[in-house]
Protein backbone atom coordinates (compact mmCIF):
# COMPACT_ATOMS: atom_id res chain seq x y z
CA UNK A 1 0.00 0.00 0.00
CA UNK A 2 2.96 2.22 -0.08
CA UNK A 3 2.08 4.15 -3.25
CA UNK A 4 0.40 7.37 -4.28
CA UNK A 5 -2.09 5.97 -6.44
CA UNK A 6 -3.83 8.24 -9.00
CA UNK A 7 -6.64 6.19 -10.71
CA UNK A 8 -8.84 7.97 -13.38
CA UNK A 9 -8.44 11.09 -12.25
CA UNK A 10 -10.76 13.86 -14.06
CA UNK A 11 -10.61 17.14 -13.12
CA UNK A 12 -11.83 20.57 -14.73
CA UNK A 13 -11.47 24.26 -13.63
CA UNK A 14 -14.81 25.70 -14.57
CA UNK A 15 -16.84 24.12 -17.30
CA UNK A 16 -13.53 23.25 -19.29
CA UNK A 17 -12.54 19.51 -18.70
CA UNK A 18 -8.49 19.44 -18.37
CA UNK A 19 -7.63 15.88 -16.31
CA UNK A 20 -9.52 13.28 -18.36
CA UNK A 21 -9.03 9.68 -16.65
CA UNK A 22 -5.37 10.16 -15.41
CA UNK A 23 -3.88 6.94 -14.26
CA UNK A 24 -0.14 6.92 -12.24
CA UNK A 25 0.81 4.88 -9.63
CA UNK A 26 4.56 6.18 -7.88
CA UNK A 27 5.93 3.56 -4.95
CA UNK A 28 8.15 5.11 -2.11
CA UNK A 29 11.59 5.00 -3.21
CA UNK A 30 11.06 5.72 -6.82
CA UNK A 31 11.26 9.05 -8.67
CA UNK A 32 9.26 9.35 -11.21
CA UNK A 33 8.91 12.50 -14.07
CA UNK A 34 6.51 13.56 -15.69
CA UNK A 35 6.82 15.53 -19.50
CA UNK A 36 4.58 17.01 -21.91
CA UNK A 37 3.32 20.34 -23.98
CA UNK A 38 2.16 23.61 -22.40
CA UNK A 39 -1.60 23.25 -22.02
CA UNK A 40 -1.81 19.13 -21.61
CA UNK A 41 -2.50 19.55 -17.54
CA UNK A 42 0.37 18.47 -15.87
CA UNK A 43 0.36 21.85 -13.32
CA UNK A 44 -3.20 21.18 -13.30
CA UNK A 45 -2.34 17.79 -11.66
CA UNK A 46 -0.13 19.14 -8.72
CA UNK A 47 -2.82 21.56 -8.23
CA UNK A 48 -5.37 18.45 -8.00
CA UNK A 49 -3.53 16.86 -5.63
CA UNK A 50 -2.53 19.72 -3.42
CA UNK A 51 -6.21 20.10 -2.93
CA UNK A 52 -6.74 23.77 -4.41
CA UNK A 53 -10.18 25.15 -4.69
CA UNK A 54 -9.67 26.20 -8.05
CA UNK A 55 -10.46 22.86 -9.53
CA UNK A 56 -13.54 20.03 -9.62
CA UNK A 57 -12.72 16.86 -9.53
CA UNK A 58 -15.32 15.02 -11.49
CA UNK A 59 -13.99 11.57 -11.25
CA UNK A 60 -11.54 9.27 -10.34
CA UNK A 61 -9.79 9.10 -7.11
CA UNK A 62 -6.31 9.28 -5.64
CA UNK A 63 -4.97 7.32 -2.43
CA UNK A 64 -2.01 8.36 -0.43
CA UNK A 65 -0.69 4.85 0.75
CA UNK A 66 -4.21 3.46 0.86
CA UNK A 67 -5.92 6.30 2.23
CA UNK A 68 -8.22 8.59 0.29
CA UNK A 69 -7.04 12.40 -0.33
CA UNK A 70 -9.60 13.54 -2.64
CA UNK A 71 -11.92 16.12 -1.02
CA UNK A 72 -9.43 17.00 2.18
CA UNK A 73 -8.56 20.63 3.02
CA UNK A 74 -5.15 21.35 1.22
CA UNK A 75 -3.41 21.41 5.23
CA UNK A 76 -4.70 17.93 5.65
CA UNK A 77 -3.53 16.25 2.19
CA UNK A 78 -0.24 17.82 3.85
CA UNK A 79 -0.46 16.54 7.15
CA UNK A 80 -1.29 13.02 5.42
CA UNK A 81 2.41 13.79 3.87
CA UNK A 82 2.24 15.25 0.30
CA UNK A 83 4.40 17.90 0.06
CA UNK A 84 3.67 20.49 -3.60
CA UNK A 85 6.44 22.51 -4.45
CA UNK A 86 4.83 25.32 -6.67
CA UNK A 87 6.05 26.31 -9.86
CA UNK A 88 5.37 30.20 -8.72
CA UNK A 89 5.83 30.63 -5.12
CA UNK A 90 3.61 32.69 -3.22
CA UNK A 91 4.89 35.84 -1.04
CA UNK A 92 3.84 35.46 2.58
CA UNK A 93 4.74 39.49 3.86
CA UNK A 94 5.17 39.21 8.04
CA UNK A 95 6.21 34.85 8.58
CA UNK A 96 9.52 34.30 8.40
CA UNK A 97 11.08 31.36 7.25
CA UNK A 98 11.94 30.00 10.27
CA UNK A 99 8.76 30.40 11.86
CA UNK A 100 6.68 29.25 8.91
CA UNK A 101 8.42 25.56 8.99
CA UNK A 102 7.91 25.63 12.55
CA UNK A 103 4.32 26.17 12.14
CA UNK A 104 4.09 23.65 9.75
CA UNK A 105 6.44 20.98 12.10
CA UNK A 106 3.89 21.84 14.58
CA UNK A 107 1.09 21.48 13.01
CA UNK A 108 2.25 17.63 12.31
CA UNK A 109 2.84 16.89 16.25
CA UNK A 110 0.22 15.18 18.29
CA UNK A 111 -1.66 17.83 19.98
CA UNK A 112 0.31 19.76 23.33
CA UNK A 113 3.48 17.56 22.52
CA UNK A 114 6.41 19.82 23.33
CA UNK A 115 8.91 21.55 20.86
CA UNK A 116 12.73 21.20 20.69
CA UNK A 117 13.33 24.85 19.49
CA UNK A 118 17.41 24.03 19.79
CA UNK A 119 16.80 20.55 18.32
CA UNK A 120 14.76 22.55 15.15
CA UNK A 121 17.01 25.59 14.81
CA UNK A 122 20.42 22.78 15.02
CA UNK A 123 18.74 20.66 11.65
CA UNK A 124 17.33 23.39 10.28
CA UNK A 125 20.55 25.56 9.88
CA UNK A 126 22.47 21.67 8.50
CA UNK A 127 20.05 21.71 5.87
CA UNK A 128 20.15 25.05 5.32
CA UNK A 129 24.16 24.42 4.78
CA UNK A 130 23.75 21.78 2.46
CA UNK A 131 21.67 24.16 0.11
CA UNK A 132 23.91 26.69 0.35
CA UNK A 133 21.52 29.00 2.21
CA UNK A 134 22.66 31.78 4.48
CA UNK A 135 22.10 31.51 8.19
CA UNK A 136 20.45 34.94 7.91
CA UNK A 137 17.83 34.09 5.99
CA UNK A 138 15.76 32.63 8.40
CA UNK A 139 14.61 36.12 9.30
CA UNK A 140 13.68 37.22 6.02
CA UNK A 141 9.51 36.66 4.99
CA UNK A 142 9.04 33.72 3.14
CA UNK A 143 9.77 34.22 -0.16
CA UNK A 144 9.26 38.35 -0.28
CA UNK A 145 11.46 39.74 -2.94
CA UNK A 146 13.30 36.72 -3.60
CA UNK A 147 15.14 35.69 -6.89
CA UNK A 148 13.63 32.80 -8.76
CA UNK A 149 16.43 30.15 -7.26
CA UNK A 150 15.89 31.63 -3.75
CA UNK A 151 12.41 30.79 -4.10
CA UNK A 152 13.11 27.00 -5.19
CA UNK A 153 15.96 26.68 -2.80
CA UNK A 154 13.31 27.88 0.31
CA UNK A 155 10.69 25.63 -1.25
CA UNK A 156 13.39 22.46 -1.13
CA UNK A 157 14.21 23.64 2.49
CA UNK A 158 10.74 22.85 3.63
CA UNK A 159 11.02 19.75 1.74
CA UNK A 160 13.79 18.62 3.84
CA UNK A 161 12.67 19.90 6.89
CA UNK A 162 9.05 18.17 7.02
CA UNK A 163 10.11 14.78 4.80
CA UNK A 164 7.00 14.28 3.19
CA UNK A 165 6.04 10.73 2.27
CA UNK A 166 5.34 11.33 -1.73
CA UNK A 167 7.15 14.77 -3.00
CA UNK A 168 5.34 16.98 -6.07
CA UNK A 169 8.07 19.06 -7.69
CA UNK A 170 5.79 21.49 -10.26
CA UNK A 171 8.20 22.80 -13.10
CA UNK A 172 11.25 23.32 -9.70
CA UNK A 173 13.37 24.26 -13.02
CA UNK A 174 11.76 27.06 -13.98
CA UNK A 175 14.09 30.08 -14.55
CA UNK A 176 17.22 28.40 -12.42
CA UNK A 177 20.68 28.92 -13.98
CA UNK A 178 22.67 25.92 -14.01
CA UNK A 179 24.51 26.76 -10.06
CA UNK A 180 21.08 26.93 -8.42
CA UNK A 181 19.64 23.91 -10.64
CA UNK A 182 22.38 21.83 -9.32
CA UNK A 183 22.26 22.64 -5.75
CA UNK A 184 18.17 22.19 -5.92
CA UNK A 185 18.84 18.91 -7.46
CA UNK A 186 21.59 17.84 -4.90
CA UNK A 187 18.60 18.88 -2.45
CA UNK A 188 16.31 16.42 -3.81
CA UNK A 189 18.34 13.43 -4.29
CA UNK A 190 19.72 13.99 -0.31
CA UNK A 191 15.90 13.29 0.27
CA UNK A 192 16.00 10.48 -1.87
CA UNK A 193 15.48 6.99 -0.23
CA UNK A 194 12.65 4.05 0.30
CA UNK A 195 10.10 6.33 2.57
CA UNK A 196 9.56 8.96 -0.15
CA UNK A 197 8.39 8.97 -3.46
CA UNK A 198 8.59 12.15 -5.88
CA UNK A 199 6.48 12.86 -9.10
CA UNK A 200 9.14 15.57 -10.90
CA UNK A 201 7.50 17.64 -13.31
CA UNK A 202 9.43 19.49 -15.72
CA UNK A 203 9.81 20.30 -19.37
CA UNK A 204 13.01 20.09 -20.13
CA UNK A 205 15.19 16.94 -19.73
CA UNK A 206 18.51 18.96 -18.23
CA UNK A 207 16.71 18.60 -15.00
CA UNK A 208 16.35 14.91 -15.17
CA UNK A 209 20.26 15.24 -15.57
CA UNK A 210 20.92 15.98 -12.16
CA UNK A 211 17.41 14.50 -10.55
CA UNK A 212 17.73 10.79 -12.29
CA UNK A 213 14.21 9.28 -12.53
CA UNK A 214 13.25 5.83 -12.11
CA UNK A 215 10.09 6.33 -14.87
CA UNK A 216 9.74 9.17 -17.41
CA UNK A 217 5.95 9.34 -18.39
CA UNK A 218 4.58 11.80 -21.24
CA UNK A 219 1.11 13.72 -20.99
CA UNK A 220 -0.74 14.23 -23.50
CA UNK A 221 -4.53 15.96 -23.63
CA UNK A 222 -4.89 14.98 -19.61
CA UNK A 223 -3.82 11.78 -19.70
CA UNK A 224 -0.60 9.72 -19.10
CA UNK A 225 0.10 8.48 -22.89
CA UNK A 226 3.43 6.80 -22.58
CA UNK A 227 6.01 5.48 -19.78
CA UNK A 228 9.72 4.26 -19.86
CA UNK A 229 12.79 5.33 -18.50
CA UNK A 230 15.06 8.18 -18.15
CA UNK A 231 16.05 7.26 -22.04
CA UNK A 232 12.37 8.88 -22.83
CA UNK A 233 13.43 11.93 -21.57
CA UNK A 234 16.71 12.45 -23.78
CA UNK A 235 14.01 11.10 -27.15
CA UNK A 236 11.57 13.82 -26.27
CA UNK A 237 14.37 16.21 -25.77
CA UNK A 238 15.31 15.13 -29.76
CA UNK A 239 12.49 14.93 -31.36
CA UNK A 240 10.49 17.70 -29.40
CA UNK A 241 6.77 18.19 -28.47
CA UNK A 242 5.40 17.92 -32.01
CA UNK A 243 6.03 14.47 -32.09
CA UNK A 244 4.13 14.02 -28.53
CA UNK A 245 1.16 15.78 -30.77
CA UNK A 246 1.32 13.81 -33.65
CA UNK A 247 1.72 10.28 -31.92
CA UNK A 248 -0.77 10.77 -29.40
CA UNK A 249 -3.28 13.19 -30.96
CA UNK A 250 -6.03 10.38 -31.86
CA UNK A 251 -4.88 8.33 -29.41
Amino acid sequence: MSHLSIRNLQASIGDRPILKGLNLEIPKGEVHAIMGPNGTGKSTLAKVLAGHSDYTVTGGEVLLDGQPILGLEPDAIARAGLFLAFQYPSEIPGVTIANFIRAALVARQPKGAPFDAKAYYAHLYKKMDELKIERNFTARSVNEGFSGGEKKRCEILQMLMLEPKYAVLDETDSGLDIDALRIVAEGVNKARGPETGFLVITHYQRLLDYIVPDKVHIMYDGRIVHTGDKELAKELESKGYEWVQKEWANA
